[in-house]
C-alpha cells in the first residue's frame, strides 16, 4: 500500500513537472510561495461520566496540540500540502484502565505496580489477603494515564489552465497508546459559470488496527487462568456488595461476563462526500453538502467497562466505602466489571448539512450552518452555529464571536451505569453515545498583514488568529478550548 501512494505522488509529480514546461513563464500560479501555518490548540474538560469506569467517574482531560501545516507550490498548476501533528494528553479517566495503580494505592504496603503487561509471580496463591484501593473519581498513575497522539498527511492538488477544475489526492497515516491509522483518498471540484458554481465529490479510505488494552481485572483474571487464588487476585480481599470478603474458592464468586474479547483488530472505515456552492447574489453564497460513512470491523472501545443491573456486584478496596460508591468522595473502593464494551461489527452514517453566508455590508459578514446526522445505531442529530466576523481597519483586524447547538438521541445500545442487562447483545456505557444537548460560545479575534511587514528569519507574517470556546453538555461535562493560529509566507 505505501508503494502504490508513493508511485501515485511521483507520477502526478513527473506529469506537471513536463506541463510546466509547456506553459508561459507569465501564467499565474496557484500558489505564488511557500506557506507555513503554525497552530497550537489546548483543550480541557471536566465530567461525571467516564466511558472507562462504565459511565461514572472523573472526565477530567488536558490536551495539547501543536501542529505545522506546510504548502508548497509545485509549478504554476499544483500545490503539495504536508500537515504535520501531536496530541499529548493526559486523561483522568483513561488512566483507570488499571485503577490499582493509583497514587496512594497500597498492597500490603509493598509495590503497586500492577500494570497490565505484568507476569504475575505469586502463582501459589500464597500470602495473607491485602487491600489495594481505587476509584473510578481518583486519577491513577496507570500507562494509560497520558498519551501522545502524531500524526503526518500529505494532499497533492492540481488546477487545470482555466482554474475551474481541481484533482487532488492524500495520504495519511497516525498512531497512538493502543490504535493506529493509515488513510488516502482523492477528490475532483468543478466551479462553472464563471466560478459562480462549484461542485464537488470526494472519496477517502481508512484503515486502522487496535493494540487493544483491556481493564486491569479482566486482562488479569485471562492471565490467571480464571483462578481467583492466582496472580493478580491472589493476594487480594475481593468484597461482595455487603463489603465482605468472598471465598475465592466458592460456588459464588466474581467473574467476567465473557473472557472473549477483541475479536477482530481491524477497522475500516469507507467515506465518499457530494459538495454544492452556489454565489446567490453580491451578498450572499449557500453551499450543501452529503456524506456517506460505512464503517466496519470492532467498533468499541475495549478499554470502556460495563456493569450489568442482574449480575452480582464485586469490589476490591475499602468495604465502608461500597454504600456510596457512585459519590466522588469515594476514593477507595472500585467495582470489578462485569464486561467491556460491546457494539455492532458495522455502522452506517449520513450527515446532511448547509451553509449560508450573508455580507451585510463591507464590515459584518453573517455566518450560518445546519446539519442533521442519522446513523443505524439509532442516533440522530441536528447541529446549528451561526459566527459574525466584524472587520475593522480596512480589513487589517476582525472579531468573531460565535454560538454551536447541539443535539442528539441516543444510541439504541446505550445505558447508564449498570442499567444494562447481561442478557443484551450489545451494550455501552458511553455519553457520547447517549441522549444530550451542548452549547458552545466563542469568540476568536484574526489579524492580517496584508504586506507581510513583519519578517521572521526569510518568512513573512501573512495573518494571525487567536480563537476561545466554552461548551458545556447538560449531563454535566465542561469544555475549556483555546486555539493559536500564525501563517507565515516565504519571501
Amino acid at each position: 500500500m505505501k508503494k502504490l501512494i508513493v508511485l501515485c505522488f511521483a507520477s502526478f509529480w513527473m506529469v506537471n513537472s513536463i506541463s510546466a514546461q509547456k506553459i508561459s513563464k507569465y501564467k499565474k500560479k496557484v500558489l505564488e510561495s511557500v506557506e507555513v501555518d503554525f497552530l497550537m490548540g489546548y483543550y480541557e474538560q471536566e465530567g461525571n461520566n467516564a466511558s472507562v469506569t462504565g459511565g461514572i467517574g472523573t472526565e477530567k482531560l488536558n490536551d495539547v496540540t501543536p501542529t505545522i501545516v506546510i504548502k508548497i507550490p509545485l509549478n504554476a498548476d499544483a500545490i503539495l500540502t504536508v500537515d504535520v501533528g501531536i496530541s499529548a494528553y493526559s486523561s483522568a479517566s483513561s488512566s483507570n484502565l488499571d485503577p490499582f495503580d493509583a497514587s496512594g494505592a497500597s498492597k500490603n504496603d509493598d509495590d503497586d505496580d500492577d500494570d497490565d503487561d505484568d507476569d504475575d509471580d505469586n502463582d501459589d496463591g500464597g500470602g495473607e489477603p491485602g487491600i489495594i484501593q481505587g476509584s473510578p473519581w481518583v486519577e491513577s498513575t496507570g500507562a494509560s494515564k497520558g498519551d501522545v497522539w502524531k500524526s503526518v498527511s500529505a494532499k497533492y492538488s492540481h488546477f487545470s489552465d482555466d482554474r475551474n477544475t481541481i484533482f487532488g489526492l492524500n495520504a495519511s497515516a497516525s498512531s497512538e497508546y493502543d490504535y493506529s491509522s493509515i488513510g488516502f483518498g482523492a477528490s475532483v471540484t468543478k466551479l462553472f459559470h464563471e466560478k459562480n458554481t462549484e461542485l464537488g465529490i470526494s472519496g477517502q479510505v481508512y484503515l486502522d488496527a487496535w493494540d487493544p488494552k483491556y481493564p486491569t481485572e479482566l486482562d488479569s483474571y485471562i492471565e490467571a487462568g480464571k483462578n481467583l487464588n492466582n496472580g493478580f487476585f491472589a493476594d487480594i480481599d475481593i468484597l461482595n456488595q455487603q463489603g465482605n470478603a468472598i471465598n475465592k474458592s466458592g460456588a459464588i464468586v466474581w467473574a467476567p461476563h465473557s473472557t472473549n474479547l477483541i475479536s477482530t483488530e481491524g477497522r475500516k472505515t469507507y467515506s465518499a462526500s457530494l459538495s454544492f456552492s452556489q454565489i446567490l447574489s453580491e451578498n450572499a453564497q449557500m453551499s450543501l453538502f452529503v456524506d456517506l460513512v460505512k464503517q466496519q470491523g470492532w467498533l468499541a472501545n475495549p478499554m470502556q467497562r460495563v456493569y450489568f443491573s442482574d449480575k452480582e456486584n464485586y469490589y476490591v478496596g475499602n468495604a465502608e466505602s461500597i454504600t456510596n460508591y457512585t459519590s466522588s468522595s469515594n476514593t477507595d473502593v472500585f467495582q470489578l466489571a462485569d464486561d467491556i464494551e460491546r457494539l455492532p461489527s458495522s455502522r452506517l452514517k449520513i450527515p446532511i448539512g448547509a451553509r449560508l453566508n450573508y455580507f451585510l455590508n463591507e464590515r459584518v459578514i453573517v455566518k450560518t450552518y445546519y446539519r442533521f446526522y442519522s446513523d443505524d445505531w439509532g442516533i440522530s442529530a441536528h447541529t446549528a452555529s451561526i459566527e459574525f466576523p466584524i472587520k475593522f481597519s480596512e480589513g487589517k483586524y476582525t472579531l468573531y464571536p460565535s454560538y454551536r447547538y447541539y443535539r442528539q438521541t441516543a444510541s439504541n445500545y446505550f445505558a447508564p451505569y449498570e442499567q444494562h442487562l447481561s442478557t443484551e447483545k450489545y451494550y455501552t456505557s458511553d455519553y457520547d453515545l447517549s441522549e444530550f444537548n451542548s452549547s458552545q460560545y466563542g469568540v476568536g479575534f484574526k489579524y492580517v498583514d496584508i504586506f507581510s511587514s513583519f519578517k521572521i528569519l526569510q518568512l513573512g507574517l501573512k495573518s494571525a488568529d487567536i480563537r476561545y470556546s466554552s461548551y458545556t453538555r447538560n449531563t454535566g461535562l465542561k469544555a475549556n478550548i483555546l486555539t493559536l493560529g500564525v501563517k507565515f509566507v516565504a519571501d
